[in-house]
């Protein structure tokens, strides 16, 4: 798969399309997830926070897609009832997989 596809197979199991297993093998193990609520260091650290609570009732729709070496940014309107913002994504890859995931959005709109 290309990064592009790699990022989109990530959402879609993030997002409830295909189960939420299957992104595991989507990670690198020792992946870097950053964002304004939570930070990872490590794919098992950052799998089983989301498999303890998994995100319910959440939808979104890309707005713009970048795609440049090993690295894809998505921007993306997310959604779930009461909250509705816009979030970028920033994916970095590595022999396959997703090394790095940089998360951006205003926090304020979950206070």
């Amino acid at each position: 798969m290309s990064p592009l596809e790699l990022a989109l197979a990530y959402m879609a199991c993030f997002y409830g399309e295909v189960p939420l297993e299957k992104m595991r093998d989507l990670l690198a193990d020792d992946l870097e997830f950053r964002g304004p609520l939570f930070e990872f260091d490590s794919a098992k650290a950052y799998f089983d926070s989301l498999m303890s609570d998994p995100p319910i009732n959440v939808r979104y729709e890309v707005q713009e897609a970048y795609e440049k070496g090993n690295s894809v940014c998505l921007i993306y309107s997310f959604m779930k009832p009461n909250v509705e913002t816009t979030m970028a994504q920033q994916f970095e890859f590595y022999e396959g997989r997703i090394k790095r995931i940089q998360l951006i959005f205003d926090s304020k709109v979950f206070g």
